[in-house]
């Protein structure tokens, strides 16, 4: 057990890294608009290139991690992406940002996918539920981020020196962290799909993730523009939106496992689904920057267990490897965000960012409906 103990530590660093460099930068995201003069509708767009880049990394990756395995991919991608970060503060126009954040979009994308395959090795060698732990660390990372976005501007960072500082100081530790040995699962990628998109149950399970992705998503790149334009808080305010989001992520995901175990994955998700609809509601019905937080909050309960149960059934599956299982789940997940962003920014220019948001309730409660889909299939 203690070298099952070690890999869980190691894949945690891994989850805390790419939460982590992802907070940071949504918590510069308003800092980054106002320099480059951005409307809604742009910003939208620019984040477009993002969720593109995270898309057309997902089959690449996942027929690598069958070949290679989960752990040296997941190690040299987790350099790459904290590279990827400060490329971001170089963007001195829309063009620029755009291109950056494809690639910084693409290693994000091509992390999530390694580390989730290498995650599930680990939680079937521990054979119960312990993804959600995972992408607890994740949250845990997301919000460490976000803070360190509210600290840097109290002290006045400017974004190159934020993201030169906590990227080196994240990658560093992580890289430290996750030094264990670890035999990854490996299997052949011959005759796989060049684009991964999921078939048969794992669609249903896909659907599912893409309402709670385009959730996350939606926070993440957008809670501190809420809460600055709709709410008028100030900016150092506003990045604890993300923030206030992630710590309740991470709560419940570190619960999650005893909850799943106790109660089910469908029921578990069911409850994510209703807290996820509670929240948006909450958000978009208040002026008050206080309340919106609140309605952060119930949003991260909602969401925080739906994507680790997608990827925990996506791993299960009985005909697909889990690299590219998980990888056709992602494609679907994350292809949301491909037009979440810009509609997101479209819907804010034509009626008003508070109305945009509320897209999101009808995707929380697709969720109630569709969480039968992540029942593991080892149970069918």
């Amino acid at each position: 057990m203690i070298g099952i103990a070690a890999a869980w530590r190691a894949v945690a660093a891994m989850f805390i890294l790419n939460g982590a460099l992802f907070g940071i930068w949504a918590s510069r995201i308003p800092a980054v608009r106002d320099h480059l003069g951005l409307t809604h509708e742009a910003l939208g767009y620019g984040l477009l290139f993002m969720a593109a880049g995270a898309v057309c990394s997902f089959p690449v990756t996942g027929r690598l991690t069958d070949r290679f395995g989960a752990v040296s991919i997941t190690r040299v991608i987790a350099v790459l992406y904290t590279l990827s970060l400060i490329l971001l503060a170089l963007a001195d126009s829309f063009w620029a940002l755009a291109g950056f954040l494809f690639v910084f979009g693409a290693f994000h994308g091509s992390m999530d996918v390694a580390m989730n395959a290498w995650a599930a090795e680990v939680e079937h060698a521990y054979d119960k539920p312990v993804m959600s732990s995972f992408h607890a660390m994740w949250s845990l990372g997301a919000g460490l981020g976000a803070l360190s976005g509210y600290g840097a501007v109290q002290v006045g960072l400017t974004v190159m020196q934020h993201f030169l500082l906590m990227g080196g100081i994240v990658v560093a530790l992580t890289l430290a962290l996750s030094r264990v040995r670890w035999t990854s699962r490996k299997a052949s990628s011959s005759g796989a799909a060049v684009f991964a998109l999921p078939s048969g149950a794992l669609i249903l399970v896909g659907f599912t993730a893409l309402c709670g992705a385009l959730g996350e998503g939606a926070v993440a790149d957008w809670s501190a523009i809420f809460l600055r334009d709709v709410t008028g808080a100030e900016e150092s305010i506003a990045a604890l939106g993300y923030a206030v989001f992630s710590v309740t992520m991470v709560a419940f995901r570190l619960a999650g496992g005893f909850v799943i175990s106790r109660f089910g994955p469908v029921a578990t998700a069911r409850f994510g689904g209703v807290c996820a609809a509670m929240g948006v509601f909450t958000v978009v019905s208040t002026a008050e920057p206080a309340l919106a937080l609140i309605g952060f909050a119930l949003m991260g309960i909602g969401y925080a267990v739906i994507m680790p149960l997608a990827f925990s059934r996506a791993a299960s599956d009985l005909n697909v490897p889990p690299g590219q299982a998980i990888a056709s789940v992602a494609t679907l997940a994350y292809g949301g965000l491909l037009i979440g962003p810009p509609l997101i920014g479209f819907l804010a220019e034509m009626l008003t960012l508070r109305l945009a948001f509320a897209a999101l309730l009808p995707l929380a409660v697709l969720i109630v409906l569709l969480s039968g889909a992540l029942r593991p299939a080892r149970l069918d």
